[in-house]
């Protein structure tokens, strides 16, 4: 295993949107040394975890396969490759450290301590909590149908997960 990835420091890059990571991966805007973080793609922001598979090939085949990391609350198939981490926890929408990262953030992954650490101050991270739930980003995104009651109702996999019929 090479040493960066036993523990790496990495400059984060958080999205919301894939089509939005798409557009910058073809740009050139996604750099070697960098965190891809996506988000809002777990059991509720998703809802229902969207497979990863095409963001870590456009990552291979742009030649940062081993150049990046990726972080997700979104899951990965057994086909996905690369440096990635999947089903962070508390997801973004439930108001987990993901949903406050920024871009440039620095962050630090070791694999031998099995950690992440997102460096910012304390102060910083209220600040952006407060900033955050004032812009309501908890809400889902869903309205009408079954991915709304599935959306409702899922809960982390160490919980039950009840169905409501109402």
């Amino acid at each position: 295993m090479s040493a960066v990835f036993r523990r790496g420091h990495w400059n984060s890059s958080p999205w919301c949107s894939l089509d939005d990571f798409y557009t910058a991966l073809d740009r050139g805007e996604i750099q070697a040394g960098q965190a891809i973080i996506f988000r809002y793609l777990g059991p509720k922001g998703g809802p229902g975890m969207p497979e990863m598979l095409g963001p870590t090939g456009a990552l291979m085949g742009a030649g940062l396969g081993g150049k990046t990391a990726l972080i997700t609350d979104g899951r990965f198939s057994g086909a996905s490759r690369g440096f990635i981490i999947g089903h962070v926890v508390p997801e973004a929408i439930l108001g987990g450290p993901i949903a406050l990262i920024k871009d440039g953030d620095k962050i630090v992954i070791d694999t031998v301590e099995k950690t992440i650490d997102w460096i910012v101050t304390p102060e910083e991270e209220a600040k952006r909590r407060k900033e955050w739930e004032a812009a309501g980003r908890d809400q889902i995104r869903v309205t009408r149908g079954v991915l709304k009651r599935y959306a409702r109702d899922v809960q982390v996999r160490q919980l039950s997960n009840p169905v409501h019929y109402d």
